[in-house]
């Protein structure tokens, strides 16, 4: 497995309880955690990525634990968040030589890497101009580009297209689909019903639990139902929801 995290627990000092018991094993492709906001995902992501310690739990990366080698680990990872962590003040260009910088590039390799996202994003006519100055789509493409520039195995995306207009979200998925096409694993965090469908697998969150993992087919063939024969991934979202808190 290119990700696998066991029993993964988030309890805040304030004693809210972020997550609970999370196991997922993640192959190589296109996974997604599908929830409402506030669900736990964001909290998943940055504990499976080493940026938050878990209250419990254990995660693994490529084979290598990420408690007891987070350096090493994350090496191997790229990270996209929520809220664009580019510099505003610094340049395009300069943004990227700092993240270039960060993933331990040096020398050539650092000049081509560089060079390559210049290209495959089209940012040669925005190099001195500052990110908060970019269009929209823009920026998100500079982001992206600080995320993958070191070649990770595995890609975070969190919220990616959130507040993004539909021609750019597109445009985005096109980039993402070339990336695990080169055989990156991407994780992403979605509350977009069809955004999900790009997934090889989807887990649901749901008040900090996984309450369902499959294919987008198989979380769909759960919600049949003589009133919805063919449900959409909304449908399936909601009658899963209401399944789980029945349940409890």
């Amino acid at each position: 497995m290119e990700l696998r995290i066991d029993n993964l627990s988030k309890r805040y000092p304030n004693g809210v309880q972020a997550l609970q018991d999370v196991s997922l094993n993640i192959p190589q492709g296109m996974f997604g955690l599908l929830g409402p906001n506030g669900a736990g995902k964001s909290t998943t992501f940055r504990m499976m990525c080493g940026l938050l310690r878990p209250t419990s739990g254990t995660a693994h990366v490529m084979g290598i634990d990420l408690k007891h080698s987070p350096s090493r680990a994350r090496q191997r990872l790229g990270y996209m968040a929520q809220k664009f962590s580019l510099y505003m003040g610094l340049t395009v260009s300069q943004n990227l030589a700092f993240f270039s910088g960060v993933y331990g590039l040096r020398g050539a390799r650092r000049e081509e890497a560089v060079a390559g996202m210049v290209e495959v994003f089209k940012l040669a006519s925005f190099l001195e101009a500052t990110p908060a100055t970019l269009p929209l789509g823009f920026k998100q493409r500079l982001a992206l580009a600080c995320a993958v520039m070191h070649g990770p195995d595995i890609l975070f995306l969190d919220e990616p297209t959130s507040g993004v207009d539909p021609v750019t979200r597109r445009e985005f998925w096109t980039h993402i689909n070339g990336l695990v096409d080169k055989g990156v694993t991407v994780m992403v965090t979605t509350h977009f019903m069809d955004e999900a469908e790009y997934c090889d697998r989807i887990a649901l969150v749901f008040r900090g639990r996984v309450i369902a993992c499959g294919t987008p087919d198989q979380l769909k063939e759960q919600a049949v139902s003589p009133q919805q024969p063919e449900p959409s991934m909304e449908d399936a979202f909601i009658a899963l929801v209401k399944a789980h808190d029945t349940a409890e």
